[in-house]
């Protein structure tokens, strides 16, 4: 039975020679590879970083609408915060 391989592709980056000596202190004692650490850290990075880039999107096109909050909605955020 042939081994199952996944769909991969590779990227190149260049880092400090600090960040690299971190990857690979971190490689050895976690007991993964460079590879797979850097490709979940870019993972977890891009699932924090691109919804709030969608999410600045969004608000920046309603204020392009002048969609804004009206007074007493402002009023009932600072109201409900303590503000």
């Amino acid at each position: 039975m042939a081994a199952t391989t996944t769909n991969r592709d590779q990227i190149n980056i260049r880092v400090t020679a600090e960040l690299k000596a971190r990857l690979d202190a971190y490689a050895e004692l976690a007991g993964q590879s460079k590879a797979t650490i850097a490709a979940q850290a870019l993972s977890d990075y891009l699932d924090w970083r691109i919804p709030q880039i969608e999410d600045l999107k969004i608000g920046l096109a309603a204020a392009d609408r002048a969609d804004f909050a009206a007074e007493d909605e402002v009023q009932a955020v600072f109201a409900k915060f303590g503000a």
